[in-house]
């Protein structure tokens, strides 16, 4: 909707630039119609939803507000907020979708991101715990052995171990594995959860269910 996007860049531009743009793009719960988690998204986004209708605010109380109502709403000293055209508005962190009812599937995608997060971004071989753009993937059993892409022979990598051991085992270049690859039980969401900085308004939330995170699947095979 036009309307949304203008009433977003009137917030964006009334905010003070460096704090502004940080709230802007800090984080915000999605729970389903359930109170249930499902999904994880912007504070820009969040306020698009709320304002379009589609969500709702949800307070420290478990009230919830559309957007005129949540707008309307006494800020208190300890609330973060937002300028906009006639004043201020408070940041909500938690939003209600009003006609999402569905709860993701309890599947963990087999992805770049949750190998990472399942290998703690630390290199298999070397056990260096490193920034991801530092770590690939390397298959256990090469590809060119006949080693599949699964969660059972992919591992979190340094550039320099990938390196070194090449096409080969590890058994053949010496290098043993920290632990043997496995797939995950947890969910990617809740360990996203773990990644990033939580707030105090989720925790009533995150202890309910373990919900999907929307990345993409790698092929298996």
């Amino acid at each position: 909707m036009r309307v949304s996007t203008r009433f977003i860049m009137s917030v964006a531009a009334i905010a003070m630039p460096v704090p502004g743009s940080v709230i802007l793009n800090s984080k915000v719960l999605v729970l389903n119609r359930s109170f249930l988690p499902v999904h994880v998204t912007s504070v820009k986004r969040g306020f698009a939803l709320l304002y379009q209708g589609v969500a709702k605010a949800v307070d420290e109380s478990f009230r919830s507000f559309d957007f005129d109502s949540w707008r309307d709403l006494a800020i208190e000293v300890h609330h973060e907020r937002l300028g906009i055209v006639d004043g201020a508005i408070r940041v909500p962190r938690v939003l209600l979708l009003t006609a999402y009812e569905r709860i993701p599937k309890r599947h963990v995608r087999f992805s770049r991101f949750n190998i990472f997060a399942r290998d703690n971004n630390t290199c298999q071989y070397c056990s260096k715990s490193l920034p991801r753009p530092e770590l690939n993937l390397d298959h256990v059993v090469p590809r060119s052995r006949g080693g599949t892409s699964t969660w059972e022979n992919i591992v979190c990598s340094c550039h320099h171990c990938n390196r070194r051991k090449g096409g080969r085992t590890p058994e053949e270049a010496g290098m043993l594995l920290v632990k043997r690859p496995k797939r995950p039980q947890w969910t990617p969401f809740s360990s996203e959860m773990f990644s990033l900085k939580r707030y105090q308004e989720w925790m009533p939330y995150l202890s309910q269910v373990d919900s999907a995170y929307w990345n993409t699947e790698l092929i298996q095979g």
